[in-house]
């Protein structure tokens, strides 16, 4: 079947069949060896992809710092310790009276063979006194060369505090607590710098 001369012409132009062939030979080699968009147009793309990268980058924030801590009570009100500062929270049932000791070390107890001094930190810290019942606890702090226990009126429980909310002292804590202390939380939580009261030699050579 043959084609009419007509068919054969567009747009003013003679059809060539050649020519269509040679363009679908050098499409197929821009396809072999890889397409790849003109510099600058390259530029642009690069450009857009990083705007849009920029757009839906989440800020991570980093974790937010926290520490362990016992809380318990003395004289009524709320105090803390981190854990990394205490062996283990022991019921005080009896202990033993020295003579000739610091007015605020009560004695010492036997706390599963071993011999550890009980420090009334009340009294240390010139708190109101509160008579002793069956429900004090002995806080027993250690350190690298150091242990001793602290009499607590009743133990709370073990939670975190995160550090941004510490704040380092309140204006009316004047008395010798603020010698020991870390910080206060937004609750009126007190909590008690563990390094200071192991390292004060008035508490540890007792």
């Amino acid at each position: 079947m043959g084609y009419d001369t007509k068919d054969n012409v567009r747009n003013g132009k003679e059809f060539s069949w050649q020519s269509i062939l040679k363009k679908i030979d050098e499409t197929n080699k821009i396809i072999e060896q890889g397409w790849a968009p003109l510099p600058e147009k390259q530029k642009l793309i690069f450009e857009k992809r990083a705007k849009a990268l920029a757009l839906n980058t989440v800020t991570v924030k980093p974790a937010e710092s926290q520490i362990d801590v016992v809380e318990f009570i003395l004289a009524y009100e709320t105090y803390a310790l981190e854990s990394s500062f205490i062996r283990e929270v022991f019921p005080l049932k009896e202990f033993t009276p020295l003579p000739g000791t610091p007015f605020f070390v009560l004695g010492v107890t036997n706390v599963r063979g071993e011999i550890v001094s009980v420090i009334d930190i009340k009294k240390f810290f010139d708190l109101p006194s509160k008579g002793l019942t069956d429900l004090n606890k002995l806080i027993i702090l250690h350190g690298e060369n150091v242990e001793f226990g602290i009499l607590a009126d009743s133990i709370i429980g073990t939670r975190k505090i995160s550090v941004s909310d510490i704040q380092p002292s309140l204006p009316t804590l004047t008395d010798v607590r603020a010698n020991y202390l870390k910080g206060i939380t937004k609750e009126r939580v007190v909590i008690l710098d563990g390094i200071k009261l192991l390292d004060d030699r008035k508490i540890s050579a007792t």
